[in-house]
């Protein structure tokens, strides 16, 4: 499976979101600091779930990295994160 489906399924299941996209970045960071060959070290996510509702952006920063924790141990390099609650705008 690849990492971007493991990280759907992780982000499905803990935090059942209104809307998720994960894209994968890791050829814009071809040659820095984590990337590999074959790619799957850098992403960004958009995420919207009604879990986020009253929490800070480090605190909805935090539950995404605490649940994607495995990955990072296992070659995710970066995510970058856009997480917000249903009333807010993505």
């Amino acid at each position: 499976m690849k990492r971007s489906e493991r990280i759907r399924c992780i982000l499905n299941r803990a935090l059942t979101p209104l809307a998720l996209e994960i894209i994968d970045e890791s050829s814009l960071h071809a040659g820095h600091s984590g990337a590999r060959a074959g790619g799957e070290t850098h992403y960004r996510v958009e995420i919207i779930s009604a879990k986020f509702v009253d929490k800070s952006r480090v605190a909805r920063e935090r539950m995404i990295h605490s649940l994607l924790a495995d990955e990072f141990s296992d070659g995710l390099h970066a995510l970058s994160i856009k997480a917000r609650a249903p009333s807010e705008q993505l």
